[in-house]
């Protein structure tokens, strides 16, 4: 008599194998996750550097005679300050207001980026004897233009071609 062996379930190495598949997925999965984490918060970083771009673009068309004055132009900043100032309630002249607007920004760039610097050089206005006073009437605001850099380190974005470190910079050419 011939007896025939029927298989009545699922073997130990079918489900060690299962199990190694479904393992495999899940670390895949999680290595996924923590790569869009980390592009998600280098998304975030430069969208506060272009709004903290901006805020000091229009601190500085609030301000046309401290910018024909060169009074923002500065390759150092964040600045360093000891008080903020000019701001409590105490009228300011151009070069304090600027003072004032120079050391807010510095503020909030060490605030909300890693590792920064930046540079502001105005030019491109006037000739000798230049006095912007007399110019307000006639024409519009600042005639010349602006160069902003900002730099600030990159705190791994998940891209394996770059450091983990490696600085970033945005540069922009406007006119306050």
């Amino acid at each position: 008599m011939q007896v025939l062996s029927r298989q009545r379930g699922i073997s130990l190495i079918e489900v060690m194998m299962a199990v190694l598949i479904f393992s495999i997925g899940l670390i895949g999965l999680a290595s996924l996750m923590v790569m869009a984490t980390r592009s998600n918060h280098a998304a975030y970083v430069r969208t506060q550097v272009v709004f903290l771009a901006n805020s000091m673009a229009a601190r500085m068309s609030a301000n046309p005679i401290g910018v024909w004055n060169g009074n923002y132009n500065s390759t150092t900043y964040p600045v360093s300050s000891s008080s903020i100032g000019c701001g409590s309630g105490s009228a300011c002249d151009a070069a304090e207001l600027a003072t004032h607007d120079q050391r807010l920004w510095s503020s909030q760039l060490k605030t909300f980026l890693p590792g920064p610097s930046a540079s502001i050089d105005c030019g491109g206005v006037g000739t000798a004897g230049y006095d912007p006073t007399s110019q307000l009437a006639m024409q519009p605001p600042y005639g010349g233009s602006c160069k902003m850099k900002i730099t600030w380190n990159e705190q791994g974005t998940g891209d394996q071609t770059k450091r983990a470190s490696e600085p970033q910079s945005f540069s922009w050419e406007f006119q306050p």
